[in-house]
């Protein structure tokens, strides 16, 4: 049984839209996950990857892809041109072993892993993105989820007191952007 929400609220069919649209959103982020990383993240995984031991190229890509539990797989596209990088600026070195190079950090790149503090961008809270290559639009979208059931099975004093915590949120989320 649903609340009916008189004078703009939320019941009946506007509930029903409102949670298709909620779906639809998170089906787009999940079909999005593990396409694209924020800057800095693959070489913030790579470094944190060969701190750990020495690998070659495809395997830092596997290892991203299995701590991420599949939701993020770089490219060779993005991971190769990192490791150059990598390489050009003295933070790893590459030697040749059975036909594939096996990086390994210099100590300029331990340096560089070990200002991350141990995090990686897979971790629940990463360094670049402070929460992890999917965290923000998971959140978001667990956010909406919220919004939509509090809409469809709650009081009218429940949902009045959902959009001023949504305003606060807003608010909050506004002022994080404005800091310096």
């Amino acid at each position: 049984m649903r609340a009916s929400h008189p004078a703009g609220g939320f019941g009946g069919n506007n509930l029903d839209g409102m949670w298709q649209a909620v779906e639809e959103l998170r089906s787009r982020f999940e079909k999005r996950v593990g396409t694209r990383a924020g800057k800095g993240e693959v070489r913030a995984a790579v470094l944190a990857l060969l701190a750990e031991q020495p690998m070659h190229g495809y395997q830092i890509i596997r290892e991203i892809e299995e701590r991420s539990a599949g939701s993020w797989k770089p490219s060779a596209g993005s991971v190769y041109p990192t490791l150059q990088l990598l390489a050009d600026e003295g933070s790893i070195s590459a030697e040749e072993s059975n036909g594939r190079k096996i990086y390994s950090l210099t100590e300029a790149g331990r340096e560089e892993a070990s200002a991350h503090h141990g995090s990686a961008p897979w971790d629940p809270a990463g360094p670049t993105s402070g929460g992890g290559i999917a965290s923000l639009p998971k959140a978001g979208i667990e956010l909406a989820q919220a919004a939509a059931q509090v809409g469809r099975i709650g009081s009218q004093e429940q949902v009045h007191q959902a959009v001023a915590v949504l305003d606060e949120a807003r608010r909050r989320l506004y002022a994080i952007l404005a800091q310096d």
